[in-house]
């Protein structure tokens, strides 16, 4: 598997003064359901949004991404309108660049991404926040199982993917085996930067 990564870059500093809240995790973790069930929860404060992904597989109906043929994502790729972009298990990701007019609005971002792109965020973003949403294996196993979405690729390469950088480490980690609801009240507080550990 290949993943690569850009970011758009900031001459003058870090794109600030808004956070940028990282959701990264294996694949069967519940991210997707995690993000819809804090999206609904934060649907009425202008200072929170969830930007769509664009991405080159097609979208599940647990995602809110924008799926886009190969040939259309190079073509915005070359217009320079990605924040940042990379490849994993063979489909390709972006953000708009419009999450960099949000954060320097002074408003909190939440976007599911790849491991890989941590450590250049945190170089880019002035606040950067980083959510690993996890599960033991066994549960990733069914969960990916279950849900059979072609694009996934081999169940066992999704299984020991790991990505081993220092700056690739979580400020927080959701370990997403009790009930949805109960992790993402977690996960609203930890976006709204509030104590969330009880």
């Amino acid at each position: 598997m290949t993943e690569t990564l850009t970011i758009s870059g900031e001459q003058s500093g870090l794109i600030g003064p808004g956070r940028l809240v990282l959701v990264v995790g294996p694949s069967g973790a519940g991210k997707d359901t995690l993000l819809g069930l804090a999206r609904a929860a934060c649907a009425e404060d202008p200072g929170i949004v969830f930007p769509r992904r664009v991405i080159t597989r097609e979208a599940s109906p647990f995602e809110d991404n924008e799926a886009v043929s190969a040939g259309t994502f190079a073509e915005t790729q070359a217009r320079g309108d990605f924040a940042m972009h990379w490849e994993a298990h063979g489909h390709r990701y972006a953000l708009s660049r419009a999450i960099d007019d949000d954060i320097r609005a002074g408003r909190t971002v939440v976007a599911n991404v790849s491991r890989t792109v941590i450590g250049a965020t945190r170089r880019a973003y002035a606040d950067v926040v980083v959510v690993s949403i996890t599960a033991p294996p066994n549960v990733l196993a069914e969960r990916i199982a279950l849900r059979a979405r072609g694009s996934d690729g081999r169940l066992e390469d999704r299984l020991q993917r790991t990505v081993e950088v220092a700056s690739a480490a979580p400020d927080v980690i959701i370990v997403n085996i009790s009930s949805a609801e109960y992790h993402a009240r977690q996960f609203v507080r930890i976006i709204k930067g509030e104590k969330w550990d009880d």
